[in-house]
């Protein structure tokens, strides 16, 4: 009967163990609660924190009190120096609104003298205190896509260089066989959209702003370049690879441009989704910009905190959660708050809890976990974009990116939906611990607005990072009928605006649901046998084996 013995006793250990460690992960979830999320969420969007913008008083705010609550909860400082931020430099720029002007002349003549922030938001990308362009002729590039995986060149070998250059916002999406059909890639956002104007030596850029291509209103345009803005610091800098201006234009005032060329914008934005469309010279049309700015050199600050891997072989891995601290800060006359109680309050919350939870498990962690509360995201993804540059462990060493922004906080949900669905193995993961609960995982409804590039996941992408982007479900439990339009409605008033405060549309029943289940879905990724990968063929597969090969 001994032979017997060790083996069952085994048997018993094991099942003993693996009951405690259910057990512990129930415990642990249940800390996420409305009560403990609701508090950060009222101290980080309160008038206090002044609206979170990069280097302010409240940034300072801020951090200190993320790093006061990582500490208190007893996890590690994640910088190799042993500290919890990271500091990055920026150079803030503020466009002088009085002063700044943006005419089309016709023949010579003036045309239209526009209006600054109701009619066009412009300045100088040169890093110039006043920068002013003359008789400068201007040619429109359609999307100025140049995507040779797609066979797609808007310039088709024309020169533009030394002209201002008019952009249609997005990317091609009439055919699903290009483009990824309505899903927009990075090629349709506006970022690109400079970068290519830099590329072909342009004098200046001006995107075309209308809210289906753009995926928001005017108001948000104006209410994120009107204020100051921030870039990184170069390291060096040439003014002649780079235009003198970067510009949006209201789709009005681009009818009027179009219109004194004697052409149609509306024929004109169609005429980009032909593959031969070549570039359109505006005939006797020129832009006269007048454009000054001040400038200040400042540093903002990312916040990193880290729980050490429990597993010999795995704790050199990492998976690192995000979630952007920053947001909008104050108006340009420094009266009213944008308190980003949603964006991304919400956010930074929800990792300071489940850095709570998993803190509480951390024996059974195999890999390290960092947390990451990234600064400037509202500014173009600089925090993230920052660390992805300077990363303080190697990409290559990194199974996975989770990133949380504006998460749910109308209430549950049957639905999870995934941005970027299926782009990596980390979709089948989540819909094991998704579908387990009786929902579904969704992949983004609204493919065309392009949030796969819109926060900061994209930054670790870029390095090969396989990232993760949950959003918001749809298909609400017990609430009204309309309940999705209602809040559609809510949020298209609060992005970016005043109103982005705690309301009476708040259901934190929702967000807690959400968080725990994001919970147990990062201990799942934590623990893998594997670290997470791209789908073959995916854009950013290349560089993820690059780093890989790199970080052996």
């Amino acid at each position: 009967m001994k032979k017997y013995i060790l083996p069952i006793l085994l048997l018993f250990l094991f099942q003993s163990c693996t009951q405690e460690a259910s057990v512990n992960l129930e415990n642990a979830q249940e800390s996420i609660t409305e009560e403990s999320l609701i508090r950060h969420i009222e101290i980080l969007s309160s008038d206090e924190f002044e609206g979170r913008a990069p280097a302010t008083p409240g940034e300072e705010l801020t951090v200190s009190y993320i790093v006061d609550q990582l500490e208190a909860m007893g996890i590690a400082p994640g910088m190799p120096d042993g500290s919890f931020v990271q500091e990055f430099p920026l150079l803030g720029q503020q466009v002088n609104r009085e002063t700044s002007s943006f005419v089309i002349r016709k023949e010579g003549e003036i045309a239209e003298n526009l209006e600054f922030g109701t009619q066009f938001m412009a300045w100088p990308s040169n890093e110039e205190e006043r920068i002013q362009v003359e008789n400068a002729e201007v040619v429109y590039v359609g999307y100025g896509v140049v995507a040779p995986e797609y066979g797609w060149n808007d310039f088709k070998d024309v020169d533009v260089s030394g002209k201002i250059l008019v952009f249609k916002n997005n990317d091609p999406s009439h055919d699903p066989e290009i483009f990824e059909g309505d899903a927009r890639l990075y090629y349709g956002r506006w970022s690109y959209k400079f970068e290519i104007a830099e590329e072909m030596g342009a004098l200046g850029a001006i995107i075309i702003h209308t809210t289906p291509t753009a995926g928001y209103g005017w108001s948000v345009v104006e209410n994120s370049w009107g204020r100051e803005r921030f870039a990184v610091q170069r390291e060096a800098f040439n003014p002649d690879e780079v235009p003198q201006f970067n510009s949006w234009l209201t789709q009005e005032s681009s009818a009027a441009l179009f219109s004194l060329a004697g052409l149609s914008l509306d024929e004109m934005l169609e005429a980009a989704a032909d593959r031969e469309f070549s570039p359109v010279t505006l005939e006797g049309i020129t832009i006269e910009a007048d454009l000054s700015a001040t400038y200040s050199n400042m540093y903002a600050k990312n916040v990193i905190g880290k729980i050490e891997g429990a597993d010999r072989t795995l704790r050199d891995e990492f998976v690192i959660f995000s979630a952007h601290h920053d947001h909008l800060g104050v108006d340009v006359d420094g009266v009213s708050i944008y308190n980003g109680a949603h964006d991304n309050a919400s956010g930074v919350a929800s990792v300071l809890e489940i850095a709570n939870s998993l803190k509480q498990i951390e024996s059974s962690l195999k890999r390290t976990v960092l947390f990451m509360f990234v600064g400037a995201e509202e500014m173009g993804l600089l925090g993230s974009r920052y660390w992805a540059e300077n990363p303080t462990v190697h990409p290559g060493k990194v199974s996975a990116n989770i990133n949380l922004d504006s998460v749910q906080i109308y209430g549950e949900t049957n639905d999870q939906v995934v941005i970027g669905y299926g782009r990596n193995n980390m979709t089948d993961l989540f819909r094991e611990h998704v579908e387990a609960e009786g929902r579904v995982v969704k992949p983004d409804p609204r493919p065309e607005q392009g949030s796969f590039y819109r926060s900061d996941h994209f930054s670790y992408a870029r390095v090969g990072i396989p990232a993760f982007y949950p959003n918001s479900g749809r298909d609400f439990v017990n609430k009204p009928e309309n309940w999705s339009a209602v809040i559609d409605s809510v949020n298209a008033a609060n992005y970016h605006t005043v109103n982005d405060v705690i309301n009476e549309y708040w259901d934190m029943a929702g967000m807690v649901k959400d968080m725990r289940l994001m919970f147990r879905f990062a201990v799942d990724v934590i623990n893998h046998d594997s670290m997470m990968e791209w789908v073959p063929g995916d854009e950013f597969e290349a560089v993820r084996m690059e780093m890989l090969r790199d970080a052996q």
